[in-house]
């Protein structure tokens, strides 16, 4: 008997963490998920603890299962992109998909070995909150970085978010962590506990009564055209037609200071666009005293041939066309990493590879008659995932930086929650920055987020429509845009140097 029941223990060890992973992820969509997060990680905290005598090569399998459950359900959308749209073969979408949960749940179980080493430690709690700020913050880098699904974005609807003007998403991150490790010590020392969070969530509160930008000019008014159309038309010359004819019919019903329309709303090479559409549009743009800025699929000149890019056009009254080429692009999405081309080719993966613009592009100037322009910072798709790289474009701009701007096409992920975690991550970017942010999108999420990150109007999902709204520009930086991710790692940094100092000793 007591080998059955030693297996079943084991084994419900596994289904437990696999459970409560997919558990984080769910809550997440919910409108206090950024709270209901924090009791979820208490019970991760409590059930890894009781591994801790187990070895480490079965403490760390524990970990990474909490971490493929939380990614399968947070990122199983990108099978509709591989299978539904991309056509890619169903089994091996499926493999792709468990894999990229697999290797995004390794920076989780590396982060959580800090309780096996360090459960009997006072300091605990900020240890494991410092190595899940490090992992968080690797997750974001090595292969170019993937950072989607982190803590921090869901703390817009939690406790910690207001921090994020002083020292970004990971300082949310770090408190999320810590204080779900400060409710597991409440058995321990009740008292201390209490006052911890209490404390912690106060003094988050009360910093985040600071104002660090402020109105900027007049505002100015805006339309973007959501048009709704099907991914899998993309091969269609007639409908590509059609979608072409729509945004042009679109952007001349009512003249606005900006219209926008999204990602690869015209989906051709730049060159091969209908004759003459361009220098037509700049002359509406000419007379009607309307920016435009409109997605498409732009060429540049390579060592040896053309090269595509993922292309925002701007096209502004009586001046040269503007021009941003996506810098930070999708591994298999929109390149191809070096040494993989021999799997594309084996399996016929449909996959594009695009050219990387280059970091340092000017802002989108917004010319408006008789009053100052209004400078925009450009992001296209899952640029905005990445805040230090934003903060790091604003701060070192030669141009100050009023407005965000992000156009993005999610019909690649059908009806999923992906344009809501999208959404999610542009509130804390304008949390971060203290500008407003507007999102241009095909299918949705349409919508202009005010400086502190709130919802001020959206479009409905999967409809053809318009949003007509005015926005105000903020000028000015925030803290994070000035310092960046530096002192929330050089505090995890310090904390993870302090914490093996104290193991070697003791």
């Amino acid at each position: 008997m007591l080998i059955p029941q030693y297996i079943t223990k084991r084994i419900s060890a596994w289904i437990m963490l696999l459970g409560l992973g997919a558990l984080l992820a769910l809550v997440a969509e919910l409108p206090y998920g950024g709270w209901l997060q924090i009791p979820i990680l208490s019970i991760v905290w409590w059930r890894l603890r009781l591994e801790v005598p187990e070895t480490a090569k079965r403490y760390f399998g524990l970990g990474l299962t909490f971490g493929i459950g939380y990614f399968l359900v947070g990122l199983w959308w990108l099978y509709i992109s591989m299978h539904d749209v991309g056509g890619m073969n169903p089994i091996l979408s499926g493999v792709a998909v468990l894999l990229l949960s697999l290797y995004m749940a390794m920076y989780f179980s590396a982060a959580t070995f800090t309780i096996r080493y360090c459960k009997q430690s006072r300091i605990a709690g900020l240890l494991l909150a410092a190595s899940w700020v490090v992992m968080e913050y690797l997750r974001g880098y090595i292969f170019t970085g993937f950072p989607w699904m982190g803590l921090a974005e869901n703390q817009f609807n939690g406790p910690f978010a207001l921090i994020a003007p002083i020292f970004g998403g990971l300082a949310c991150t770090f408190l999320v962590v810590w204080t779900s490790w400060e409710i597991l010590a409440l058995r321990v020392r009740p008292f201390t506990s209490i006052i911890t969070i209490f404390a912690t969530i106060a003094l988050t509160q009360l910093a985040g009564q600071g104002s660090y930008t402020k109105p900027f000019g007049e505002p100015i008014s805006v339309r973007l055209i959501q048009g709704n159309f099907e991914q899998s038309l993309k091969f269609n010359p007639q409908a590509i037609s059609q979608q072409i004819d729509f945004y042009v019919s679109e952007i001349q019903k009512q003249a606005a200071d900006l219209i926008i329309i999204p990602e690869t709303a015209f989906p051709w090479p730049q060159n091969n666009l209908p004759y003459g559409l361009l220098n037509y549009l700049q002359n509406y743009s000419n007379t009607s005293l309307s920016n435009l800025l409109l997605g498409l699929v732009g060429e540049a000149r390579g060592d040896q041939e053309m090269q595509y890019t993922n292309r925002a056009i701007g096209l502004s009254p009586n001046t040269q066309p503007y021009q941003y080429d996506k810098v930070h692009l999708v591994p298999f999405g929109e390149f191809i990493p070096p040494g993989f081309h021999w799997f594309i080719k084996a399996f016929n993966v449909p996959l594009s590879d695009f050219a990387r613009g280059s970091f340092d592009q000017k802002p989108f100037r917004i010319e408006r008659k008789n009053q100052a322009s209004v400078n925009a910072t450009i992001t296209i798709c899952y640029e905005d995932v990445f805040g230090d790289e934003l903060a790091l474009r604003i701060r070192r701009s030669q141009e100050p930086v009023h407005l965000l701007i992000n156009m993005t096409n999610l019909a690649w992920f059908g009806e999923s929650q992906a344009p809501t975690q999208q959404l999610r991550l542009s509130q804390l970017r304008s949390l971060e920055t203290g500008l407003p942010a507007i999102r241009a999108t095909n299918t949705g999420i349409t919508a202009v987020l005010g400086s502190d990150g709130k919802v001020i109007q959206t479009l409905p999902e999967f409809t053809q429509a318009t949003l007509t709204v005015t926005i105000q520009p903020y000028s000015g930086q925030t803290p994070y845009v000035r310092w960046g991710n530096l002192p929330i790692l050089s505090l995890s940094a310090a904390l993870l140097i302090w914490g093996l100092i104290r193991h070697r000793r003791f």
